[in-house]
Parts: C-alpha cells; structure tokens; sequence
C-alpha cells in the first residue's frame, strides 16, 4: 500500500491552482442542454476529457493510463495521437510522490477541488465529453472478506449527479472492476442503461498480445477453461477473471452467467482437485504456455501442495460453475505480477489450446496502451468496444469469490443471470508489433513522454 498522505488538501489545491493559471480558456465552451441527451460527436471538435482519480504517482494507473492521452504512443507499430484534450483532473489522495501536479503543470491541466467542478471545468454545468474514472490505488481500507473499498460508486454517483443536473450525459470509463460490491456494480450498469449513458469498464490484460497466438473458433464448446495469474489477492483475481471472461464468452450459445461460486485454497483446494472439482492438468498446461513443461505448478500437483515447493507458491482459486455447464478457474500461482496465462478444453479435442498474455518490458506498464487506445475509441464512438456486462460478470464473480473465501464454502450466485453476446474486439488488441520498436533495451521513462517514436 502507498505510504501516509505527506501533504494537506489545501496546499495541494493551492499548489495546482498556481500551475493552471494558462488554462482558463478551458471552461469556455458551450453545450447542447437537451435533458438526456449524449454530447454529440464532432469529427471537427477534439473531445474533452475530465479525468478523476484516486492518487497519481509513478506506475499508478493514472500514470500508465494518462501517458496514452497526453502524448503520441504506440499500437501495433504504429503512432497513435490521442486527438482528445485531457482539460481537469480531480485527484481525491495526494500521494507522497505525486505527480499531478507536475503533470498539470507540464500540460496546463487544472487540478479541480470536487468532481463537479473537474467535469464543469469550474463552471455549473457539464462540459467534458467524456469522463475517464481511474478508481485504483491510494489508501483506502480493506474489509473482512480482503477487498479494498476503491471509491468508484461514489465517484459514479458524483458523475451522474452532474449529468442530471445538467440534462446531458457523457461515455464514462471505469477502470478495472465496477465496485467492490454487487449491489454497487449492478446499480452502475443499471442506470447507465436508464440514462442512457455510455459505460465501459474492465482490464487492461484481455487486450494482450497472446504468446502463442490463440483465436477459439467462433461459437466453440468449451467444457472448461483456468487462467492464471501471479499476483495479489481480489485485485489481480479480477484481472484473471477478465482474461477467462473474454475468452468463454464466444462461446456457443454466447455467455450464460454464473450457478455457483467458490474459493478454494491450502489443503481444500487439493482435495477439490482429487475430486475433479478443478483439472490440474487444464492448470499445468496454462502455465506451460508461459514457461514450458518444467514449472512450479507441476511440483504441486505432483505433491498435491505437500511439497516444500509450496511453501514458495502461495496458490488459490477461484472456482466458477457457469449456467450451462462450463466450468472456469481463475488462480493465483506463485508471485509472478506479470503472470496472465489461460488454458481451455474444447469438446471433441484430446489436448487443450493454451496461451499466454505478454504485457511487453516494464512489467505491466505497457499493457495500458492498448486499453487507452480502446478507451478513447469508445469516447469517440460513444460505443464500447466490449460488452460492460463482461465486467458487471466479473465484479459480481469476484464478490461472490470473497464471499465464499469468508464463508469457506461454495456460494449460490442467482443474481449473476447475466446473459449476454460477445463482440469482436480484435481491433482493441495488441498483436505484437509494439514490442519490436518498445524492446527491454529502452529504459522506462519516469514521466510523461512519446517512447519508441522518431
């Protein structure tokens, strides 16, 4: 977790107010006032972008994201301009090393005291085309079942209470997943929908280069599938769920929701595997595809976790039972914060199609290329390029995870009944051609600049 909060809200105010000065002019422009109505597209208009956030600091995702927004980067090889004006943050900690304020400094950003004057650039009435919710990281409390409780409802709620007050609405991007609680996400989506209000949410992995490549076959059967990741409890399983999210979701019949929900670790999670709850060798070839045949989880499943190679391997999963038969995993193996792996078993197959995600050098920093690139595809078309069911899914999953993890048994899930079809987002993925320009020989920059491009 970051450290204490060094500096007051005042000073920092105060502070980033002197660095915006230049910026007036940003709050100048005038809007449609139609109740309900999106802010219209307008190839002639660089869209503006009101970006919330939690705390900034080096690597944060407000650092990872926001780079793609104020400089030209890389996708697939090629230069990307944002071709968007990012014109307010509202920064709700202030981190020991932050970097708002030179950031707004360096791009003549105001830095807004609440959320309705970030979004109204200090007027009272909606001016941002688009609202970029970055609701991860800073120093929040963590409750009994180990999540943190990431402000993003509030953040939403302060955002659609500019919206009615203004009689307009704007796309909204929620970083990672929706709420920490059910009732919170579906209430997201929910009145979205009822507003009529652009939502996209999700993960940064999904968007990866696959090493090696994988396509499943379009309305495939999938018996069961496992993804794997390497990282902390509840935020990096959310990121697992993604990845074997939006790999199931094409398949036949498109996704069905979730039956049941449980969380298994130490010697439960062994004895599910003896049962046939979960299929260790679905498991080993998941992480086969990140380091071949010769790898920790194989020294697990020999021993069922009784060797001593499983006091070095903290492992947990989480099991999902789907409502028309398949089965999905989602684990943790080992301390691997770049580890996104994903196996599945297709009917009619006798061996399983395996991937593994490449996040690119600087461990997971370059990952967010793709993801900004989706996110200001989805500002400029009003229209995700993925279904935000996906991760209302996968926060619902998640909760229900940490449920079963406090309870230690399996949870019924009825309320996740969300049916939904799945979109091509191929066009959103990193293929691989970044990483021949980006390489691990090229040092990662410590601010905010253009990397890669002549």
């Amino acid at each position: 977790m970051p450290g204490p909060q060094v500096t007051s809200r005042r000073d920092f105010l105060t502070q980033a107010a002197a660095t915006a000065a230049g910026a007036s002019l940003l709050g100048t422009g005038l809007l449609g006032t139609s109740a309900g109505r999106i802010l219209a597209a307008d190839n002639s208009k660089r869209p503006r972008v009101a970006v919330l956030i939690n705390t900034f600091y080096y690597s944060s995702h407000a650092h990872v994201i926001l780079e793609n927004f104020l400089v030209p980067y890389l996708f697939n090889g090629q230069v990307v301009q944002p071709q968007m004006d990012v014109v307010s943050f509202y920064v709700d900690q202030i981190h020991p090393n932050d970097m708002a304020r030179d950031v707004a400094k360096q791009f003549n950003i105001p830095i807004h005291a609440t959320i309705a004057e970030a979004l109204c650039t200090g007027g009272d009435k909606l001016t941002a085309d688009a609202v970029l919710l970055i609701g991860e990281h800073g120093t929040y409390p963590t409750n009994a079942k180990g999540q943190v409780e990431y402000p993003r409802k509030q953040f939403f709620d302060q955002t659609v209470e500019v919206f009615k007050h203004s009689g307009k609405v704007a796309p909204i991007f929620c970083d990672k997943h929706l709420s920490y609680r059910w009732d919170w996400a579906k209430e997201m989506v929910d009145t979205s929908r009822a507003m009529k209000i652009p939502l996209m949410a999700g993960s940064s992995v999904p968007l990866a280069e696959r090493r090696p490549p994988l396509e499943l076959p379009a309305a495939c059967k999938i018996s069961e599938a496992v993804s794997i990741h390497g990282g902390g409890l509840e935020g990096y399983d959310f990121h697992a769920l993604e990845v074997l999210e939006s790999m199931v979701e094409a398949r036949q019949g498109g996704e069905a929701g979730g039956r049941d929900v449980q969380f298994l670790e130490g010697e439960p999670l062994w004895k599910a595997a003896e049962a046939g709850v979960w299929s260790s060798e679905l498991a080993a070839a998941a992480m086969a595809a990140e380091v071949g045949p010769d790898h920790e989880l194989t020294k697990l499943i020999q021993s069922r976790g009784k060797s001593t190679t499983a006091e070095k391997t903290p492992i947990h999963a989480i099991v999902v039972h789907y409502r028309d038969g398949l089965r999905g995993v989602a684990m943790k193996v080992g301390n691997n914060g770049i580890r996104w792996n994903f196996a599945c078993q297709l009917a009619g197959e006798q061996q399983p199609r395996a991937t593994s995600f490449y996040v690119g050098p600087w461990q997971n920093r370059n990952l967010f290329r793709a993801l900004s690139h989706a996110i200001q595809t989805f500002f400029r078309e009003h229209k995700s390029p993925y279904p935000v069911e996906r991760t209302l899914l996968t926060s619902g999953i998640l909760d229900a995870a940490m449920d079963s993890r406090l309870a230690g048994k399996q949870i019924e899930t009825p309320q996740l009944d969300i049916a939904y079809a799945p979109q091509d987002f191929r066009a959103m993925r990193e293929m691989g051609a970044t990483w021949k320009i980006i390489t691990d020989a090229i040092p990662a920059p410590k601010g905010i600049e253009a990397v890669g491009i002549n």
